[in-house]
C-alpha cells in the first residue's frame, strides 16, 4: 500500500512550516535515510529523510509553499511493485493535504458581495449593527477586504442599511479617512499581531505618512514570532531590574594569559581565542549553582528549580535573534564554552540548529558590549526566569580609599521575573556573579 510522506514537527510548538526545497522528483527512487526535502520554520531550516525505500509516486506540496501544516501529506511514497494507480488506495492523502493559501474570506466564500445601500441614507456615526451573539453585519467583501487589511471589522462604521459595513467603509477606514474605534487595538493584538506600537493597526500607521516616503515590507515568520513572544512577554512577566558596576582588570589580565598560552596549530594560528562573554557565560552559570532558588521557572502554578545551569546566548542574525543554549554551562571549561557558543551561533546564522538547541534553558544573556553599549535592560524571554544584560568593557575613574584611580569596568543589569524570583534573591544572585567576574579565579573553586 501506498504510504504518505506528511509535513514532520521540528519542535513541540511546531503547527506549521515552509516547504523549502524538493530533493527529489516524481519517479525518484529513494532509500531509507535519503534526503527528500527541507522544511523552514521560523526558527531553522530542516532536512526530511525518507524513513521508507520506495518510489516517489505524487509530490502533493509544490515547493515554495509556506503556512503547511504539520501532519499534512506533502507527497506518496510507492512501494516496489505499485504503481501510480495506487496512489488511490493510500488513506486519504488529499483530505489532509495543505493548502498554498490562507482562506481570505471570513464568511462563506461563495456568497456575492452585498450592494451598496441606495435606500436609506448614509449614517456614519452609527455603530455596526450586531446579530445575535455579538455578531457585527457586514458583507462577505467587507470581511475579506477588512481582514486583508489587518482591520477588525467591528471597528469600522458601517454606512450600509441598519449599519451594515460595506467595501467602501473599509476603504475609507484603512485610508484613515474614517478613525476605527478604539475597542478595535485589543482586538487587532489578538488576531496575530496586526496592532502596533500604542494600539495603532496597520492601516492607522500607513495613514500617518505620504505614500511613497516609506518601503513597506511584511514581517517573516522569524519577525512574527519575536513580535509575539516578547509582546507576550511585557505584557504579562512582571520585569524588574538590578544593576551593578563589575570591575573587570583581573579577568582582562586572566583572558590575556590563558590566550597567550594557547597551543598553536600547524599554521601558527592559536586553536582558541577566549572573549570577555566566555567568562560572563561562566560566572553566571556558577553564579547559579551557587544560588539555586534563582535557577528558576515560572510554570503557572508553580516553580521549576533547575538542576544545571543551561543558560541561552543571545545571537544576532539578519532579521532578527536566537537563543542557542549552553547546556551545563556550569560544568564546561572556559574554551569548552567559547567553541560551544561559536559553534551554536554560527549555525544560527544559518538556520541550521536543531529544536532541542534552542529550547529550553532558565536564564538567558545578552551581550550588547562588542557595540559600545554601556548598559541596557534586556526582556526576558519566556519561560526564562532571568536574562543578564552585559554592557561594554570601559575605563572609569573611581575613588579608592580617598584617592583616585582608573580601572575597567563593565555594567551589567538583570532583568527578573517577579514571580519566580524575587528582588533580595536576584540582589543575592547578582551579587555572587560580580564576585566571580572581578575574581575570575573564584569560578575554578
Amino acid at each position: 500500500m501506498p504510504i504518505n510522506i506528511t509535513m514532520p514537527a521540528l519542535s513541540p510548538t511546531m503547527e506549521e512550516g515552509k516547504l523549502a526545497k524538493w530533493h527529489v522528483k516524481e519517479g525518484d527512487s529513494v532509500s531509507s535515510g535519503d534526503v527528500i526535502a527541507e522544511i523552514e520554520t521560523d526558527k531553522a531550516t530542516m532536512e526530511v529523510e525518507a524513513v521508507d525505500e520506495g518510489k516517489i509516486g505524487k509530490i502533493l506540496v509544490a515547493e515554495g509553499t509556506e503556512n503547511v501544516k504539520v501532519n499534512a501529506v506533502i507527497a506518496v511514497l510507492l512501494q516496489d511493485g505499485e504503481d501510480a494507480g495506487a496512489i488511490g488506495s493510500a488513506p486519504a492523502p488529499k483530505a489532509e493535504a495543505p493548502k498554498a493559501e490562507a482562506p481570505k474570506a471570513a464568511g462563506p466564500a461563495a456568497a456575492a458581495p452585498a450592494p451598496a445601500a441606495k435606500a436609506e441614507a448614509p449614517k456614519p456615526a452609527a455603530a455596526p449593527a450586531k446579530a445575535d451573539g455579538g455578531k457585527v453585519f457586514a458583507s462577505p467583501l467587507a470581511r475579506r477586504l477588512a481582514k486583508e487589511a489587518g482591520i477588525d471589522v467591528a471597528a469600522i462604521s458601517g454606512t450600509g442599511p441598519k449599519g451594515r459595513v460595506v467595501k467602501s467603509d473599509v476603504v475609507a477606514a484603512k485610508s484613515g479617512k474614517t478613525p476605527l474605534k478604539a475597542a478595535a487595538a485589543p482586538a487587532a493584538a489578538a488576531s496575530g499581531g496586526t496592532a502596533m506600537a500604542g494600539g495603532l493597526s496597520k492601516a492607522q500607521v500607513l495613514s500617518l505618512y505620504e505614500e511613497g516616503s516609506y518601503e513597506l515590507v511584511p514581517a517573516d515568520g522569524m519577525r512574527k514570532t519575536i513580535a509575539a513572544r516578547l509582546t507576550e512577554s511585557k505584557q504579562t512577566v512582571p520585569h524588574f531590574y538590578l544593576t551593578v558596576d563589575c570591575r573587570i582588570d583581573a579577568l582582562l589580565a586572566a583572558r590575556e594569559q590563558i590566550n597567550a598560552s594557547a597551543p598553536k596549530s600547524k599554521d601558527g594560528k592559536p586553536e582558541y581565542k577566549l572573549s570577555v562573554n566566555d567568562f560572563v557565560m561562566k560566572a553566571w552559570a556558577v553564579a547559579l549553582q551557587r544560588v539555586p532558588l534563582a535557577n528558576a521557572t515560572w510554570a503557572g502554578d508553580a516553580i521549576l528549580y533547575h538542576k544545571r545551569s543551561d543558560v541561552a546566548v543571545a545571537v544576532a542574525i539578519p532579521g532578527g535573534l536566537f537563543t542557542p543554549v549552553v547546556k551545563s554551562c556550569d560544568t564546561k571549561s572556559l574554551r569548552e564554552i567559547s567553541e560551544a557558543v561559536k559553534d551554536l551561533a554560527t549555525r544560527a546564522r544559518n538556520k541550521k540548529l536543531m529544536p532541542h538547541e534552542y529550547q529550553g534553558g532558565a536564564s538567558s544573556v545578552s551581550n550588547l558590549g562588542m557595540f559600545g553599549i554601556k548598559d541596557f535592560a534586556a526582556v526576558i524571554n519566556p519561560p526564562h526566569g532571568t536574562i543578564l544584560a552585559v554592557g561594554v568593557g570601559e575605563e572609569r575613574v573611581y575613588p579608592d580609599k580617598g584617592e583616585i584611580k582608573i580601572g575597567q569596568f563593565m555594567t551589567c543589569t538583570l532583568s527578573c521575573d517577579h514571580r519566580s524570583v524575587d528582588g533580595a534573591l536576584g540582589a543575592e544572585v547578582l551579587g555572587v556573579f560580580k564576585g566571580l567576574i572581578e575574581n575570575p579565579v573564584m569560578m575554578l573553586a
